[in-house]
């Protein structure tokens, strides 16, 4: 999650100012294994922002695939968006006294959701936590790749984060490049997302080939996932057509 800000913060809005001016918060989702930038939500710091994410998430992900395993820092409204895209309503049995049950959210049974609670002291992380909130935990470590009793990794979403804050000046806390329209902001965004996909080399997901002087060949997330069979340059982008759907 990035913080950002439509012309002024929240503390300094009056009843003239747009609605849509003040804090904006930017959700991510990304793929571990391929680095690859999936989605983000612009919105508030409400379960309705998280929702709207996993359903992002959920509209990518191909028909007859499982439902990837989720990991998240111990933001609630997380565990909450979720249960409520990959969840449905049972009716608890009625006993025969008192009021009658409602309807209760229960998870899927192949939904799978950990979560890492950083506790911190002045500003400097003392304690990590973690736990499974979603599936049978050995289950969990073994899809995250993670032996029992080893540690769930949130680090690639972190940098992400840390990359999209150094890569837009719109981002830059105490500055004056603060965006003035939340969709424009957005749009920046889905820029950013283009160019990490299909233009940054990322060195964890180069792959060693020794052909001659050449020890590294450099892949995108884009290449790691399968959508390209190269580096784009920037100008390949810009130019892209978008095929119509």
């Amino acid at each position: 999650m990035k913080y950002g800000l439509t012309l002024k913060k929240e503390k300094n809005i009056i009843d003239s100012d747009p609605d849509d001016c003040g804090d904006v918060y930017t959700l991510t989702a990304i793929k571990t294994e391929t680095r690859l930038f999936i989605c983000h939500h612009e919105g508030d710091r409400s379960t309705e922002s998280a929702i709207s994410l996993f359903r992002d998430v959920e509209r990518r992900r191909a028909i007859h695939s499982q439902i990837p395993v989720f990991t998240s820092d111990n933001w609630d409204p997380f565990e909450e968006g979720l249960i409520n895209v990959y969840g449905y309503l049972e009716t608890p049995p009625y006993s025969g006294t008192g009021r009658k049950p409602l309807p209760e959210l229960i998870p899927y049974p192949n939904l799978k959701y950990a979560q890492v609670c950083k506790q911190k002291e002045k500003g400097k992380v003392v304690e990590v936590l973690q736990r499974v909130v979603f599936g049978d935990p050995e289950e969990v470590m073994k899809s995250l790749g993670v032996d029992p009793g080893g540690k769930i990794n949130t680090a690639y979403i972190e940098r992400l984060n840390l990359t999209i804050r150094n890569s837009l000046a719109r981002f830059v806390r105490r500055g004056m490049n603060c965006s003035k329209d939340i969709r424009i902001h957005s749009h920046a965004i889905d820029f950013f997302q283009a160019w990490y996909n299909f233009v940054k080399p990322h060195q964890s997901l180069r792959i060693e080939i020794n052909e001659g002087k050449k020890k590294w060949a450099q892949r995108t997330p884009a290449m790691a996932e399968g959508l390209t069979d190269h580096v784009w340059s920037l100008g390949q982008l810009l130019t892209f057509i978008v095929p119509i759907q």
